[in-house]
């Protein structure tokens, strides 16, 4: 049977701790816990399961606080964990038989990250396989019988262990927060973390986040090296923040960019709510039926869903009340108001049906 070390980082988890190391700590060989600065009672709460606690200053860098976590690792695997993940009776169970077959040569175990859509702020699924099981050293193999090299993908197993996520509180704030300081370092942001950014401003972000971000996606248009996925988030959020601070002309020159070649559902959505703010519901439906049925989203996958879908169901709702305050009215009027008001009701229904996949 293999060994497991779990490392996890902490800092004022005192709500959620014990919580997770009762789900897991008996599957563990070894529990290191590393905290970033707790004023509360989480380093209390993690001496119920282990003496191996350490302080490490916080210094705005998720990656150096976990390298320092592993580093004190000496089991086989190492368990990668947050305080706010759970393991339930079943898929405890799943662990504790995977602990028993576990081959050797397997280097990463992928599991299911389970994120109730309450809690989500920047994934487009509530269900997705993440690496969480690490083997600590890893060991180099000569691969093909002539030209041999050596193998240097991992072997990766995509297990049946699904931890849910329940986090006391979004982390989108922290997170813009980090985005932005990383690229202030920088100067720039890496593709993978560009692409996050861009995620969590859609499907967690206010307005005055994306009003934050406008600076690191103006720098990424200006950079000659900006793939093409990274020009799109560029100028989807900047539409965005360019639509909501009322900058029209800006707004329109950036959708530009993108059309007619490269539409994507973010920018029609954002076309399609300009103009229904500017009540011209006849344009903005075009737009949001663009968004829902003919183009495919890049960032946020409720743009091609329930965005548009909702935005129909307000289009068709304000025409309906535009043809119901028009006096007399004549019969043909109440068969469009009619007209209007069904296709509100469905498009409502449409958007209400309409989720976050589960995978």
């Amino acid at each position: 049977m293999v060994t497991f070390s779990l490392c996890m980082i902490v800092k004022n988890e005192s709500a959620v701790l014990r919580r997770c190391l009762s789900s897991v700590a008996d599957l563990m060989d070894e529990i290191i816990i590393v905290d970033t600065g707790s004023d509360d009672d989480t380093k209390e709460i993690a001496a119920e399961f282990t003496d191996q606690i350490y302080d490490f200053a916080w210094t705005d860098d998720f990656a150096a606080a976990r390298n320092f976590a592993f580093s004190k690792a000496t089991m086989e695997y190492i368990y990668s964990a947050d305080a706010d993940e759970v393991l339930d009776e079943e898929n405890h169970l799943r662990f504790q038989q995977l602990k028993q077959v576990l081959m050797p040569e397997v280097e990463i175990v992928q599991m299911y990250y389970v994120t109730p859509p309450e809690y989500n702020t920047a994934s487009n699924y509530m269900k997705e396989y993440r690496p969480k099981l690490y083997r600590r050293l890893r060991t180099f193999r000569w691969i093909d019988a002539v030209h041999e090299t050596v193998c240097l993908e991992p072997i990766v197993f995509d297990s049946e262990i699904e931890i849910l996520h329940l986090p006391q509180n979004l982390h989108s704030v922290r997170d813009f927060r980090l985005f932005g300081l990383a690229f202030a370092r920088e100067g720039r942001l890496s593709e993978k973390l560009h692409s996050m950014y861009a995620k969590e401003l859609f499907i967690s972000g206010e307005d005055e986040d994306f009003a934050g971000a406008v600076p690191v996606f103006e720098a990424t248009l200006a950079r000659p090296d900006a793939g093409g996925d990274m020009i799109k988030e560029a100028v989807c959020v900047l539409c965005h923040a360019y639509r909501t601070a009322g900058q029209t002309d800006r707004f329109f020159s950036m959708a530009f960019k993108l059309m007619p070649d490269s539409l994507c559902a973010e920018l029609c959505c954002e076309v399609g709510r300009h103009f229904l703010d500017r009540e011209d519901y006849q344009e903005a439906i075009q737009w949001f039926e663009t968004a829902a049925y003919r183009t495919e989203a890049i960032i946020d996958i409720r743009r091609s869903g329930s965005v548009p879908l909702f935005g129909l169901s307000e289009c068709y709702g304000k025409l309906a009340e535009a043809l119901r305050a028009a006096a007399p009215l004549s019969q043909e009027h109440r068969e469009l108001i009619r007209q209007c008001e069904e296709q509100a009701e469905r498009y409502q229904e449409e958007g209400q049906k309409w989720e976050i996949p589960v995978e």
